[in-house]
């Protein structure tokens, strides 16, 4: 029954009442009542008008909105509230393919700031909206340098952001008692990773807003580590796409031992007088295309050696100057020609940049590159030449660099005995003059022979690597 209804019968009971009042002289006093019949109607209008202004009012449901909290209608409204909120979870996995998108539209995708939510509920859906934000601040963070870095590098850092968000998401799902997400279910990560790739709602990173969104900071750190990415080859030569006979070489792993550990009070005894043991780098042998970061690291170290030899001359201020040279060139390393920084994550860190390249040096305390080499026969691979012509023993070598050097680390040292028993009982046996060393190694018994020539040519490899130490030719930083 509506409102107007409603005024009529309350209105029509009253005047029976005062009727009845009227005829009853024992209880009432009669007295004349008077209505105002154009005064009763007009409000009865206004009844009406205000109905209809909270009728246009209302929402018929309430829903979120895709930037900032939901709309609900008036106090008098008790329909049910959303049961979940549009977040686009999960993101997908960044590829070669959507890689420019990620960059190109980030602020064209939403992001989830806590006005987004009520107060309180929707654990699940903030928890979701939490991942959401910190992915897009990472890859946020990979695009920044995008014009700075390659292609591969920066493919590489979005995979990195995507799957530690995946990670991150996971640990704290699975740490709430409610339905855990079904991807998080999944103990193998890589089919985890793959299952969360599969129910991203926006794969291509396409946009999806109609203006840029303020980006938000990241609630969780994300520390980009170049050193994981595999390096792909260069362009496929012509030489080989016409058909000639021209291979393309597999990538070679990066050998370097960069950054250099920072001079200290307690080091830099190491790093004057073990200069020699550590390895200066050349970079003639590398590829034309593939390796620039290798090739800039290598022209970091050998700068940074030829600080340490020229300030170790001075005793009193060698600490000093070899301090100031290493920030020096560490400093030149994160900067390019252009004023772009590296794709080198202790060159992204600005804050702490020094304490990050000496928690990233190989070798920080100059332990290892003080420690003398080992020698062992399989050595002979790298001094053969050195001997021939420095140290020769006597006896060619010829067939320990032919048939063992091609051989693994481990099948170089089998080859060596074998070489080596074969070749004692074919010197004792000949009937050609010999050195005086190797006749008498030939008068011990046949088992000790072997051993016995073993230190000639172990004694020639010693001299020819301290030969070479004092030359200190350059190797390549790439294996």
């Amino acid at each position: 029954m509506g409102p107007t209804w409603a005024l009529i019968c309350s209105t029509a009971l009253l005047l029976v009442l005062l009727s009845s009042a009227s005829e009853d002289e024992r209880f009432f006093e009669q007295r004349e009542v008077t209505f105002d019949i154009s005064q009763l109607m007009q409000e009865m209008q206004k009844e009406m008008d205000l109905r209809d202004y909270f009728d246009s009012q209302r929402p018929v449901q309430p829903q979120p909105r895709q930037r900032g909290p939901p709309t609900v209608g008036p106090r008098s409204y008790s329909g049910p509230l959303p049961t979940t909120y549009n977040v686009q979870f999960p993101l997908g996995r960044p590829t070669s393919e959507n890689l420019q998108a990620i960059c190109d539209y980030s602020d064209l995708r939403p992001r989830y700031p806590s006005s987004y939510f009520p107060d309180s509920g929707y654990g699940v859906d903030k928890l979701r909206a939490s991942a959401v934000n910190n992915a897009e601040a990472w890859l946020s963070t990979c695009c920044k340098d995008n014009q700075t870095w390659e292609r591969e590098v920066t493919l590489c850092c979005a995979t990195q952001a995507w799957e530690l968000s995946v990670e991150k998401y996971c640990e704290e799902d699975l740490s709430i008692k409610h339905p855990w997400y079904h991807c998080c279910k999944i103990n193998d990560n890589n089919k985890r990773l793959n299952c969360f790739s599969n129910d991203a709602p926006n794969p291509n990173y396409g946009p999806t807003q109609e203006l840029p969104v303020e980006p938000l900071p990241s609630t969780a750190e994300f520390t980009f580590n170049p050193n994981t990415c595999q390096r792909t080859p260069g362009p496929v030569p012509i030489a080989l796409i016409e058909g000639k006979t021209k291979k393309l070489s597999t990538p070679r792993a990066a050998d370097i031992s960069f950054p250099p550990g920072r001079p200290t009070a307690d080091t830099i005894e190491s790093v004057c007088h073990n200069q020699r043991l550590r390895p200066a780098y050349s970079i003639k042998c590398l590829p034309r295309s593939g390796y620039e970061m290798v090739a800039l690291q290598a022209k970091t170290v050998n700068l940074i050696e030829k600080g340490f030899k020229s300030c170790c001359k001075n005793k009193k201020t060698k600490l000093n100057c070899a301090d100031q040279k290493w920030h020096e060139e560490l400093n030149k390393f994160c900067l390019r020609e252009n004023g772009g920084r590296v794709n080198y994550p202790c060159c992204l860190n600005q804050s702490d940049k020094y304490s990050c390249f000496q928690q990233m040096s190989p070798d920080p305390y100059y332990n290892v590159t003080s420690a003398h080499e080992e020698v062992s026969l399989n050595k002979i691979c790298d001094t053969h030449k050195t001997i021939k012509k420095k140290f020769p023993v006597g006896f060619p070598l010829k067939d320990f660099v032919t048939q063992c050097c091609p051989l693994q680390e481990e099948e170089k040292t089998a080859c060596s005995a074998r070489l080596l028993e074969e070749m004692s009982q074919k010197l004792c046996a000949s009937k050609r003059a010999v050195p005086n060393t190797v006749r008498r190694c030939c008068k011990s018994s046949s088992q000790e022979t072997p051993q016995c020539i073993s230190k000639i040519i172990m004694s020639a490899i010693t001299k020819a690597i301290n030969f070479s130490s004092q030359k200190k030719r350059k190797r390549c930083p790439i294996s």
